[in-house]
């Protein structure tokens, strides 16, 4: 059990929300100012492009989310969390549910072939990052200061 002294890592929605919010402002534009990607006649093949990186990228989440469960650990991040969980995706990433919603995300702009979720996009990660993971951060070293640092060191935020 962790001897915290930040109780939780205080983000109070659900990451995911981040993700949502920017696919649907850029569908909104999308809608009024319509931009492809690639050439409309190109579909075929950033469809299948974006099928893979869909599947991918959820598979990813689900692993992450499934090795969590596993570990009995929290998943919602504004409750604390009771260890390091270093298995699984975790070998690979620290984040890997938010590597999975990115590739999704960009899997999914590639199916539609719409490119105003695409620009969207870096600004969700830029909130990801200062809202959500520097604070699980924050408080992972708190929680965690030995192991968290030797895991920060050995494995990437990212991939």
């Amino acid at each position: 059990m962790s001897t915290a002294t930040i109780p939780h890592p205080g983000v109070r929605f659900p990451p995911p929300l981040i993700f949502a919010s920017a696919f649907l402002a850029g569908w909104l534009l999308q809608r009024r100012w319509p931009l492809a990607i690639f050439p409309r006649d190109r579909g075929s093949e950033l469809e299948i492009a974006g099928a893979i990186l869909l599947g991918a990228g959820l598979a990813f989440t689900f692993w992450g989310l499934a090795t969590f469960h596993l570990h009995r650990t929290a998943i919602l991040p504004h409750r604390p969390a009771m260890r390091i969980v270093q298995s699984g995706p975790y070998r690979i990433s620290r984040n890997p549910m938010y590597v999975g919603l990115t590739a999704a995300y960009i899997g999914l702009t590639f199916m539609l072939n719409d490119l105003w979720p695409l620009l969207l996009l870096p600004a969700a990660l830029v909130l990801l990052r200062r809202f959500v993971i520097a604070r699980e951060e924050r408080y992972l070293i708190s929680a965690f200061p030995v192991e968290y640092g030797a895991y920060v060191k050995r494995v990437r935020r990212w991939l």
